[in-house]
């Protein structure tokens, strides 16, 4: 399979010059199976108030990222992983999007709230999903829940093979964290990280750490880029070699958990 991930700094606000510039990055790099892109990809992350939410959050699958990536993936034959602000009722999530082939394949909504989100969002109430592309089981999650083992256990355990992780991060150390996830569940991890400051009204300035990556069940690197400039990765990987579980002749990752005698 062959993944992509699209760095970049979007532009606040603007929901139609986003789904653009990610149009076009699409397009051009012909081939890639699956695509995941940043969180909050079509609107910016810095919100002052939930005043800012309802004319940019969208109730899905409908409105314009809807409508965009259901052409985009169509045309292109792909699959993409985006984050998104979605409205539901009289609630709004921070959620991930999934687009395959014309198709809208279903929703994530990040399920642990970082920092000033708790202010503007309501938690996601429902276990992480795992999407069927072809064969390949591709698991969803956001961002901070990196920092729950939990939620890359959860979705291992579910059957993903990939976990796609759309990201915004600002804490230095969750890139190496994410090495850990890969090996403690044996999975391929794909972490599609922002770039650029982002400075809304009277908010302090929020500086995103870019350095996008795709790790293998190894824990090795397969790619990554810089901290601070919009780009592209593309890494071809071989998805079956998320199924092998043993760590040793003896040890098998699953078939070893004693999940009785742990503390919840």
């Amino acid at each position: 399979m062959r993944i992509g991930v699209f760095q970049f700094s979007p532009k606040w606000g603007d929901i139609g010059y986003n789904l653009a510039a990610i149009s076009d990055t699409i397009f051009y790099y012909k081939g890639v199976e699956l695509w995941v892109l940043p969180e909050l990809c079509t609107t910016g992350y810095v919100f002052e108030s939930k005043k800012d939410l309802e004319p940019l959050a969208e109730v899905f699958p409908s409105g314009k990222t809807s409508e965009a990536m259901e052409e985009v993936t169509r045309t292109s034959g792909t699959t993409v992983i985006m984050g998104v602000l979605e409205k539901l009722g009289e609630n709004y999530f921070n959620s991930a999007a999934v687009f395959s082939k014309g198709f809208f394949m279903g929703i994530y909504r990040k399920i642990h709230l970082f920092n000033e989100e708790k202010h503007l969002f309501t938690p996601g109430f429902e276990s992480p999903p795992v999407f069927r592309v072809k064969d390949v089981k591709i698991g969803v999650m956001i961002c901070f829940d990196w920092i729950f083992p939990e939620v890359a256990r959860t979705l291992a355990l579910s059957g993903a093979m990939i976990i796609a992780h759309p990201a915004n991060l600002v804490l230095p150390y969750c890139q190496d964290a994410m090495i850990t996830r890969s090996i403690e569940n044996r999975v391929f991890t794909v972490t599609a990280n922002r770039v650029g400051t982002e400075q809304i009204g009277s908010k302090p300035p929020v500086t995103f750490t870019g350095k996008s990556q795709i790790v293998s069940p190894t824990g090795e690197r397969l790619g990554v880029l810089s901290e601070n400039e919009e780009n592209v990765l593309i890494v071809d990987i071989d998805p079956s070699e998320a199924l092998d579980k043993n760590i040793t002749k003896l040890n098998n990752l699953f078939e070893d958990r004693n999940p009785d005698v742990y503390k919840l």
